[in-house]
């Protein structure tokens, strides 16, 4: 059985597919530990169901982030409230991004968001609580953003030396930008605090009707000792809960 836990994002499903209630006692009933994402006001209901919060958003906005300095004061408090909420909620990670290059290159970029989270690293290692700076793909879903390649944030969590920055490594925003995601997480597995899963193309279930094979993937990381979650952030076209059981099973049987 691998170390790590397993959540499932909230805005895939719900209120499309499935309701509060419906995804919730879902996910408690397949077995999921965590899930992530979910607005605070469902954050009661979810303990309710004895599942965890693994992940939500720390500040605002995937645009306007933390390589603008500009920026700074404004994520500085809405991290700091975060991270308060995180530690009275148990919630492990508060996910954070670069922001858009609009013209910056990436050594400012890399040196401005360095800079941002130093001011609230020590606080987040206080509470216990992982400051996970997201990679997403800028060539399908989120043009110009910044940190769209593995080694721009790694680069920025080895800068800031600090063991509450880390990456979010999301497999299908990397699939698009470089491939080669066993290779990577070999690579750079001390730097990442969390993971995204979803099919490529489409953003679909994790099955045989996308490019990527994700039993070895679960194995490689699994091969780390990787004690984290694995958030499944995929839009089924299939039944919901008959997929987000499936991707279950799949990352428990490595």
């Amino acid at each position: 059985m691998p170390a790590y836990q397993q959540s499932v994002s909230w805005w895939c499903l719900t209120p499309r597919l499935l309701s509060p209630e419906q995804l919730l006692r879902a996910a408690a009933e397949i077995g999921y530990a965590a899930v992530e994402l979910l607005p605070e006001a469902y954050w009661p209901l979810a303990k309710a169901h004895n599942l965890a919060i693994a992940a939500v958003d720390g500040h605002a906005s995937i645009v306007e982030g933390l390589n603008r300095r500009a920026n700074h004061a404004r994520i500085e408090r809405e991290l700091t409230d975060a991270i308060a909420k995180a530690e009275q909620w148990g919630i492990a990670n508060l996910i954070c991004f670069s922001g858009s290059r609009n013209g910056l290159d990436d050594a400012a970029g890399i040196a401005a968001t360095v800079d941002g989270l130093r001011r609230v690293a020590r606080r987040a290692e206080e509470a216990g609580v992982t400051l996970a700076l997201e990679v997403l793909n800028s060539k399908v879903d989120h043009p110009d953003y910044h940190a769209d390649h593995t080694a721009w944030a790694v680069e920025v969590c080895r800068q800031v030396g600090s063991p509450a920055v880390k990456v979010l490594y999301d497999i299908y925003h990397m699939q698009i930008m470089e491939g080669d995601i066993i290779r990577t997480i070999q690579a750079v597995h001390p730097w990442i605090g969390h993971y995204h899963t979803a099919g490529n193309p489409g953003r679909g279930e994790l099955d045989d009707s996308q490019e990527l094979n994700y039993r070895p993937i679960f194995a490689a990381i699994a091969a780390t000792g990787y004690t984290g979650y694995i958030g499944h952030e995929f839009i089924p076209r299939s039944e919901p809960i008959a997929a987000l059981a499936a991707a279950f099973a799949l990352a428990q049987s490595v």
